[in-house]
């Protein structure tokens, strides 16, 4: 990486080991949970039964995963980062048929075989997209169906709730007015235009299903682990300035609890229908 649409966007961004550098735990706590729908929509669209084998890609501390894995017989979660793959396994204790892996997704197939579901839950714009859709598209057999969701579940939609816009004016005043990411900057955001790439590796799709956003509630604690969940605020950034930070955010919360609508999620569902491109 970088693959080169995406170093056409970013030109002064490459993936980096940093990216989420201390932000495992936050991620966990700080993100509003995947909603029990999601995987009723995904088993009622590609008719899971617990059989099969399903990979996430870039599974972070296993959000996705863990809920998608009571309905195949196999679950694998790959992350590149060695304490997210940490910190899903400790939260992935009671399940004996997940595994995880701490890997780049441009490293697959590695030794995974033929499986039949491949997700990706807001990872993929990371990725080395041409390089891993294709590698993806090898993975599953000729009925099998890749997942991409998307969603944004560190911040909820509309103005109620934390008061983001005087959040997002603090990271600023910290970290500057370029988005960073990693070692890097990402000063016009992530691509995310992903279709003619999934096409192109041989998908057939997708199909869309739309599940609503819903009301949660939300402690001035799990908004700050949600801010620290972010790659453009993740904790190593801050340097020997996150603790000042850390007193300013939590003196702009306070002790109050929030009322938030999450943003609707997407699920696209991509169809193998012809072969895979040759290499």
């Amino acid at each position: 990486m970088p693959a080169a649409d995406r170093t056409a966007r970013n030109p002064g961004w490459s993936w980096d080991p940093s990216l989420y550098t201390g932000s495992a735990a936050f991620y966990a706590t700080g993100r509003m949970a995947y909603p029990p729908e999601l995987a009723d929509a995904v088993v009622a669209e590609l008719g899971l039964d617990g059989t099969g084998v399903l990979v996430d890609v870039g599974c972070g501390p296993g959000s996705l995963t863990l809920l998608l894995a009571p309905h195949v017989a196999r679950a694998i979660g790959i992350d590149a980062d060695p304490d997210m793959v940490a910190e899903a396994a400790k939260r992935a204790a009671a399940q004996s048929n997940v595994e995880w892996r701490c890997m780049r997704a441009e490293d697959l197939p590695a030794d995974l075989g033929t499986v039949d579901v491949v997700t990706f839950a807001q990872s993929f714009h990371w990725m080395d997209r041409p390089r891993v859709a294709a590698h993806a598209r090898r993975l599953l057999g000729r009925g099998g169906t890749l997942v991409h969701v998307s969603a944004m579940t560190h911040r909820g939609a509309g103005t109620d709730g934390p008061p983001w816009d005087a959040i997002d004016d603090l990271v600023e005043r910290y970290l500057g007015p370029v988005r960073r990411a990693g070692a890097g900057t990402l000063p016009d955001g992530t691509p995310n235009d992903e279709n003619v790439i999934y096409r192109a590796a041989g998908f057939d799709g997708p199909h869309d299903v739309e599940l609503p956003g819903r009301v949660v509630r939300r402690s001035a604690a799990e908004v700050v682990a949600s801010v620290y969940s972010l790659s453009s605020s993740a904790p190593h950034l801050f340097g020997d300035r996150l603790p000042a930070f850390d007193r300013d955010l939590r003196a702009l919360l306070g002790t109050a609890e929030f009322i938030e609508r999450t943003h609707p999620i997407t699920l696209h569902f991509w169809r193998c229908g012809r072969e895979a491109p040759a290499d």
